[in-house]
């Protein structure tokens, strides 16, 4: 099976799994072309791993469908030959060495790249002949690094796989990840909490909080939507009346807010108010957004003020 260019990686319509009352997944509806990095992005228990165990088919849903290439994903080997799903919770068999894992990889990846995986060995400090139940695990992580970077499955999933990993082997990470989609181009959703720190690589930004998706966007888009401004407390209050407001920090008599939609036109009109406007990082935003927008409020600043 070979998935054809113009079609979708993935797509979720309505994707609910539920555990008793708890809805870990709610009602998640997204598509995800091919050929993108994706942050999968969202607080601890937001419903991150149990939406990425819903894309390889190893969760049933409650109700709706996911599809990857078009197909279903559950007991379907077809398509799962063409998904690398890389989990912090990877686990081997007490006996087994690197190269034990080296050597199988082919068997479960049609486009395994051998060179490829030995020179990440090397770059992470490694040796083949390590047994997996020596290793930090810093080390197991870089591990799952290698296989989902040397598999060049056309949709790779890497949940959390910087834990452990200290910042010089985050960055090898980050710098052969986009070394090798530019050369390679496939799918990736890296699912992690370091937005910052991946925020160069991402493409498109897919946020889930308490099982739901509450931002499905182009990062470029969300960057260039969203400023802050600051300035006296009166010009900035009669500057966001009626908008959504992310956040606001008050010092003095001064006020800073975060405002969620900024154009051009929008962005002019500040700064001839007096006002500062200044970028939101998508950490930032994400982590604004997912405390909630307050809503655009009707109420003048002087009647607020009366």
């Amino acid at each position: 099976m070979t998935p054809a260019p113009e079609s979708l990686a993935l797509e979720a319509r309505g994707l609910t799994k539920r555990f008793g009352s708890l809805a870990a997944v709610d009602d998640a509806t997204f598509t995800t072309p091919q050929n993108t990095i994706t942050g999968l992005l969202g607080r601890n228990g937001a419903g991150k791993t149990t939406l990425m165990r819903l894309i390889t088919g190893q969760e049933f849903p409650t109700s709706g469908t996911v599809r990857l290439f078009g197909a279903k994903p559950v007991e379907n080997a077809a398509v799962l030959q063409h998904t690398c799903f890389i989990s912090e919770a990877q686990r081997y068999p007490d006996e087994f060495r690197i190269k034990h894992v080296l050597a199988g990889a082919p068997r479960f990846f049609a486009n395994w790249d051998a060179d490829f995986a030995a020179q990440l060995v090397d770059e992470f400090r490694l040796t083949p002949k390590q047994r997996i139940k020596k290793l930090s695990r810093g080390q197991r992580s870089a591990i799952g690094v290698i296989v989902g970077l040397a598999s060049r499955a056309p949709l790779t999933i890497f949940d959390e796989p910087y834990l452990g990993l200290d910042a010089v082997a985050r960055q090898i990470f980050y710098d052969r990840l986009l070394a090798d989609y530019s050369e390679h181009p496939r799918t990736v959703i890296l699912s992690t909490h370091l937005i910052d720190e991946v925020s160069q690589l991402l493409e498109h930004a897919l946020v889930i909080d308490q099982g739901r998706i509450v931002i499905d966007a182009p990062v470029e888009e969300l960057r260039s939507s969203a400023a802050t401004v600051s300035g006296t407390t009166e010009a900035v209050e009669r500057f966001i009346t009626g908008r959504e407001v992310a956040h606001r920090e008050q010092l003095g008599g001064l006020l800073s807010a975060t405002v969620a939609a900024m154009d051009d036109a929008d962005r002019a009109a500040a700064r001839t108010a007096g006002l500062e406007v200044g970028p939101v990082s998508l950490q930032q935003l994400i982590v604004r957004r997912t405390g909630g927008f307050t809503t655009p409020s009707t109420t003048t600043y002087e009647e607020a003020t009366a």
